[in-house]
């Protein structure tokens, strides 16, 4: 009688157990097949080993929209056929046409109907060095033309500029017969797009945004990175007679390790017994010639700790105030 009862409640249980089991098999997570860790960068190497493509032969491509977000990107206001003559360069008509030619179009058909950019790079180029040069020699007065000039030249040469143009993807814009597009291009078309917004907005707006994107590059480099002087001294010398102050006197004030494989000298340079400047280097001509560099930029205001940019305008009640105060 009692195995009788207990036979349903055995075989119950066994099938409460099989269920359970079953369920935990369904349950139980599956292996995951991840890649190999050196998937990806075998696959990022292959993409960097493809050949450039343009972004016009790239899907989902319209020039006139992408002019238009370029504009808006920069928040100025450019006259869109001015723009987009900015990003045509010469090369890209000769060849253009070259290429009609070859597929034997008529006389008529062969020519484009495109203007370059280089009357618009000129004027942007031009401007551009006009604006720095004029805002250098107002906020560094005490510096030499020479100086104002290598400053110019440093902001406005090809390497800065083909720089500051790869960072707002011109290269996607600038119609050239060669892609990439080569640095000298990518100069002359920001300058371009330079001269497209001062015809378009106005001077005002121009000097703002050569500020903007050239001052700011001189952020961390010293005087003499891009103002290169042969004889240190010799300027020291000029610009202290001009200011009828003796010339310097060099002392050695001390040094370190001068018997080892490398020593340490400290030069100061005295002017009436007072110290002027101070510079180290590992001979003593070397550290001469830093401390008559120290001195320089302490003469001319381009020193690491001199007063940051001012970027804010006087305001037009200021500009009242004081013509009236002059009149």
């Amino acid at each position: 009688m009692a195995a009788a009862l207990l036979q349903p409640l055995g075989l119950q249980a066994c099938r409460r157990f099989l269920a359970a089991a079953a369920g935990r098999v369904t349950l139980r997570p599956q292996p995951r097949r991840d890649n190999k860790r050196w998937v990806r960068a075998y696959l990022e190497q292959q993409r960097r080993l493809e050949p450039p493509m343009r972004r016009s032969e790239k899907p989902n491509w319209d020039y006139h929209a992408e002019i238009q977000a370029f504009s808006y990107r920069l928040h100025e206001k450019f006259s869109l056929d001015l723009l987009k003559t900015a990003f045509v360069n010469h090369s890209y008509i000769e060849s253009e046409e070259a290429r009609r030619k070859m597929l034997g179009l008529e006389k008529e058909e062969i020519a484009l109907n495109l203007k370059d950019n280089q009357q618009l790079s000129e004027q942007g180029a031009s401007f551009s060095r006009c604006y720095l040069t004029e805002c250098f020699e107002k906020a560094f007065p005490k510096i030499p033309p020479a100086g104002i000039e290598a400053i110019v030249n440093f902001l406005t040469s090809e390497e800065l500029v083909s720089y500051l143009a790869r960072n707002l993807s011109l290269q996607d814009l600038t119609l050239c017969a060669e892609f990439p597009v080569p640095p000298n291009m990518l100069q002359q078309t920001f300058f371009a797009v330079i001269g497209a917004l001062h015809q378009s907005s106005g001077p005002q707006r121009t000097e703002i945004f050569v500020r903007d994107f050239f001052i700011p590059q001189l952020i961390g480099k010293d005087l003499f990175e891009l103002w290169n002087v042969v004889n240190p001294m010799g300027l020291l010398m000029e610009e202290l007679a001009q200011r009828n102050v003796s010339p310097p006197e060099p002392r050695l004030t001390r040094q370190s390790g001068a018997t080892t494989a490398l020593p340490l000298f400290f030069v100061g340079l005295y002017c009436d017994k007072k110290l002027l400047a101070e510079g180290t280097g590992e001979t003593i001509l070397a550290a001469e010639e830093e401390a008559s560099r120290v001195a320089l930029r302490k003469l001319y205001g381009f020193t690491e700790n001199r007063q940051p940019w001012d970027y804010s305008s006087p305001k037009q009640e200021q500009k009242a105030k004081n013509v009236i105060s002059s009149n």
